[in-house]
């Protein structure tokens, strides 16, 4: 997809679709026509008696097919939400009119910057795999008309490389698992270091067992794609801290001998979308920059079944010397998240991120439009409920009560590595937290009910949605922001 600006009056524009979105509180737009402004105002009284309850289309001489949309009919959502959907949306409409050329009309950067990022979110597809792939897109042009600003090409920049690397993101957790296994995550973090000239380091079998990544080698060895954990590394001269992101990238889930039922199981693909999250958002930084030092820590296995997978009542021991009794091997992204977290004490993390499809039990508390948010560090807990909610990224913060440690009690172990049939989410949480550094500041992201959307919603197609990106790339840049010196 092209993307331009216009600058010119209304009288010179030359465009197939144009875009405008009316808001109660807020004048998105400047144009200066009197005849539009008067179909406008009758409009806007349609939306506001709620005589009218979607966009409205209509011809407008001299100019075209003109679309208005209003935020008074999806009031559920901010108004720079409700831009990046209605983008998408003009976008399908003119795709299923034959159209190629939408425009829309804002009176900012910042607005034409949110239109950008709808516009790439909403036009994704994963069509690698068709005969015939649509391609509905690909030759189009977003215009914006809006007024020329000093920092009007850096925010559409940066707002296009946020948005192409959730939809990153969104590659590696629709590729089947067939083709995408721990070594495929490694060769894509290889290609992000040597694009943008980050420090990369992957440890495979040999040094898994010599670093004595305990949980890796256990979730993996039923696995013919043996496991990896990666090291992709941002540094920044003269940073206060380090932010270390791990992601858990267990790149297809069985359930190991705990096997999982054979409904939804093909979804299992995508449990590496933290992983994914992760690698999205260092191809960002890599290329936009960051206000603070960051690494990215991946830990990748396959979670199969054969003759050498662990079993229920194995028992494990870790670097730190905590042991656990491996209760459900399906329980298994926090076996590995657990060396992942140990490593960052190597690597002298002051804050510590991880991303995980961790637990049911949170997508069934929270629903798919809600990620799980836990830690440690009250400030790392809220920077990340405002760095996402500038990007319409939704957290529900849930505690970590020191009494329910009492349900990962195991007679033969310190740990248990399930906690019952009761708060699965916070105990699941619990157990990460023994393994994070002393001293450092810790949020877990349970991303398992928002990796994936059953149905469109907003400007994503069913399908992944790349979750987490846009969070980590927003605190990452704007360190300073969210988090005191």
């Amino acid at each position: 997809m092209q993307i331009t600006t216009f600058h010119q009056p209304l009288s010179e524009l030359k465009t197939e679709l144009l875009v405008l979105v009316v808001d109660p509180n807020e004048k998105l737009f400047e144009l200066a026509h009197s005849q539009l402004e008067s179909r406008l105002s009758e409009i806007r009284s349609g939306f506001e008696q709620e005589r009218i309850s979607r966009e409205v289309l209509f011809d407008l001489e001299g100019v075209g097919l003109v679309v208005v949309f209003s935020t008074l009919t999806e009031k559920a959502y901010s108004l720079w939400e409700n831009l990046k959907t209605f983008t998408a949306r003009a976008l399908r409409l003119a795709a299923e009119t034959g159209r190629r050329k939408v425009t829309v009309a804002l009176n900012s950067s910042e607005l034409a910057a949110r239109a950008v990022e709808g516009a790439i979110l909403g036009a994704y597809a994963f069509e690698k795999y068709r005969r015939e792939p649509k391609k509905r897109f690909e030759d189009f042009t977003l215009e914006l008309m809006v007024p020329a600003s000093d920092d009007l090409e850096g925010r559409l920049e940066g707002a296009r490389t946020v948005a192409e690397a959730v939809n990153l993101a969104r590659d590696l957790a629709n590729e089947p698992a067939n083709t995408l296994v721990p070594e495929t995550l490694a060769r894509r973090a290889s290609e992000i270091a040597e694009r943008h000239g980050l420090e990369c380091e992957i440890w495979r079998e040999d040094e898994l067992a010599a670093q004595r990544c305990t949980g890796l080698l256990a979730v993996g060895a039923g696995s013919q794609h043996p496991p990896r954990m990666i090291r992709l590394a941002r540094p920044v001269e003269g940073s206060a801290h380090h932010l270390v992101m791990v992601g858990k990238g267990v790149t297809f889930d069985s359930g190991g001998v705990s096997i999982k039922p054979a409904a939804g199981m093909e979804l299992m693909k995508g449990d590496m979308s933290g992983a994914a999250a992760v690698l999205g958002a260092m191809e960002a930084l890599g290329k936009l920059g960051a206000s603070v030092s960051v690494t990215a820590v991946i830990c990748a296995a396959e979670n199969m079944l054969d003759g050498k997978a662990q079993r229920p009542g194995d028992i494990l021991i870790y670097p730190n010397g905590k042991s656990v009794q491996v209760e459900n091997t399906d329980a298994e992204g926090r076996l590995i998240l657990a060396d992942g977290l140990i490593r960052c004490g190597a690597l002298k993390a002051t804050h510590v991120l991880d991303l995980a499809t961790l637990t049911g039990a949170c997508a069934r508390a929270l629903g798919p439009s809600f990620t799980g948010l836990m830690g440690n560090a009250r400030e790392l807990v809220n920077a990340v409920t405002r760095a996402g909610g500038n990007h319409g990224e939704s957290f529900w913060k849930l505690p970590l009560p020191m009494e329910y440690k009492e349900m990962l009690k195991c007679s033969v172990a310190d740990l248990n590595n399930v906690g019952g049939q009761y708060g699965g989410a916070i105990t699941a949480g619990l157990f990460l937290q023994e393994f994070v550094p002393d001293k450092v500041a810790w949020a877990h992201l349970d991303i398992a009910g928002t990796f994936w959307r059953e149905k469109p919603w907003k400007y994503f197609q069913e399908g992944p949605t790349g979750v987490g990106v846009r969070t980590l790339v927003e605190l990452a840049r704007n360190w300073t922001d969210y988090i005191s010196g």
